[in-house]
């Protein structure tokens, strides 16, 4: 390294450091891989003479002196990292004023110190207690996830003949992919001893779904009594129970559940794995997680419907997103086919769905910010999503609720802006005894089994005499009882 008396006035340094204390050591010692490009400062005469003698580049200089810059090389980055605050802060100041364009990342001493190093113009503040924190939760995240891959791992290795791996109703691309990803590891876990498929009921109704299956060829079994008594273990993927937005009754014996939603009262003791995270943006990511730290290849058709999954579910990386989410979105992104995801997201709409949109726009009725839109009798159960999608961003509307019916049950589906109300929660007390519902703060779902009703012809009419009291129940919750009615 340079002597000390070669620094001056002129030239240029990589980085200097100022304090040299056990952080500022380590720092030098690790941006040493890196390049000898670098200058230490620091108020202790022998450490100073210690580090020369070890042929590092230093001077005395004392850090709260407003002189304590001068003739120095011009530097790339500064670190600030002596145990002193007010030197740190002094040091901020002056190098804030002295080098504009300089990279300067300083230490706190407390969270007071943090809040003064920012405002005096620090790019990074680093308290050393919270980085321990968020890097001790981070690794013990990390070691818990590969544990629960290999628990997983190491189970699906131990069996073998069929794993029916459920869909939820009416799947959806988060679904389906997670579906596609289990069967992968399954098949790697068991060296192929255990055949995968992958059983689903309902309709694949929505366009982009229907799209999703086809262009990338996903095989799909519509589940039947005689399907799941030929498996010899189930999985469900993107539901949290048995009777959960599923075909299996409420006592169903399930091996395996993976979810990213809330699990409700479910009793879920006696299921072999269990992986339920609610805080996940999609249940494809879980998977992706999988994937990752068991190292299994992962093909372009997986990769392409795992990310699909993501943005699908994520609505495009805007609702319900974590960081995780994007880290394994970056992780698919060069392992996919572009020209078929452009293919996924740009299908042809049915008729049906421009007709139960145009319903809702034309029946919609506001209260307050609150939209609630009836779109009659209908096939497709998922135009009345897309609808919801849309009638939210109407101006004037901070919460769309949009209903229907179809031969089997009664369909509400809820986009929510307002930050004041979790619209999934709304919907789970509003539907609490009389049928299935839940969701995020942005988007929830629910769903009246009709049962008893199923035959009768007239659905309109039907939906008619059933939705008052339902609709009463929200405006109470949400405290829109006495609220007068106008159209927007």
């Amino acid at each position: 390294m340079a002597d000390a008396a070669q620094t001056g006035s002129s030239g240029k340094i990589k980085y200097l450091i100022c304090g040299c204390g056990s952080t500022g050591y380590n720092v030098v010692e690790e941006l040493l891989k890196e390049t000898d490009s670098i200058l230490i400062l620091d108020k202790d005469e022998k450490r100073v003479q210690d580090l020369l003698d070890q042929k590092y580049q230093a001077i005395v200089r004392e850090l709260k002196d407003p002189a304590a810059l001068d003739e120095l090389p011009v530097p790339e980055v500064i670190f600030v990292l002596s145990n002193d605050k007010d030197a740190n802060l002094a040091v901020v100041r002056t190098a804030k004023a002295k080098y504009p364009s300089a990279h300067l990342i300083a230490r706190a001493t407390d969270p007071v110190s943090k809040n003064q190093l920012e405002a005096a113009g620090a790019d990074v503040v680093l308290y050393p207690q919270e980085v321990i924190a968020k890097t001790a939760v981070l690794r013990i995240r990390r070691l818990s996830s590969s544990r629960i891959a290999r628990r997983l791992y190491t189970l699906l290795g131990s069996w073998e003949g069929t794993l029916g791996i459920i869909a939820h109703t009416n799947p959806d691309p988060d679904s389906v992919s997670s579906a596609m990803a289990l069967a992968v590891i399954a098949h790697d876990a068991s060296g192929g001893k255990l055949v995968s498929r992958i059983l689903y009921d309902g309709t694949i109704g929505h366009q982009e779904n229907r799209a999703f299956v086809n262009l990338l060829d996903i095989k799909m079994e519509q589940i039947t009594p005689e399907l799941l008594s030929a498996c010899d273990h189930l999985a469900l993927v993107d539901s949290s129970g048995p009777g959960v937005n599923n075909a299996l009754g409420k006592d169903a014996r399930v091996n395996i559940i993976i979810d990213h939603h809330k699990n409700g009262t479910h009793d879920t003791s006696k299921v072999d794995f269990v992986d339920i995270r609610p805080g996940m943006g999609a249940t494809a990511s879980v998977m992706t997680q999988y994937l990752q730290e068991l190292d299994i290849p992962v093909d372009t058709k997986v990769a392409t419907a795992l990310l699909y999954g993501i943005r699908a579910d994520t609505r495009d990386f805007r609702r319900n997103i974590t960081p995780q989410d994007f880290n394994y979105a970056a992780f698919l992104l060069p392992l996919t086919d572009r020209d078929i995801l452009d293919k996924i997201m740009s299908p042809a709409v049915s008729q049906e769905t421009l007709e139960v949109i145009g319903s809702a726009i034309q029946d919609r009725e506001v209260v307050s910010g609150y939209l609630f839109a009836n779109v009659g009798y209908l096939r497709n159960r998922d135009a009345i999503p897309q609808a919801a999608d849309l009638l939210i961003n109407l101006e004037g509307v901070n919460t769309a609720i949009i209903y229907g019916i179809t031969d089997t049950s009664i369909i509400f589906s809820a986009r929510n802006r307002d930050i004041r109300i979790h619209i999934g929660k709304v919907l789970e007390e509003a539907f609490k005894g009389i049928g299935e519902a839940g969701g995020h703060a942005t988007m929830a779902a629910a769903v009246i089994p009709l049962t008893y009703f199923s035959m009768v012809k007239d659905k309109e009419e039907l939906l008619g005499l059933i939705i008052e009291p339902i609709l009463k129940r929200i405006r109470r919750i949400v405290g829109l009882e006495d609220e007068a009615k106008h159209e927007v």
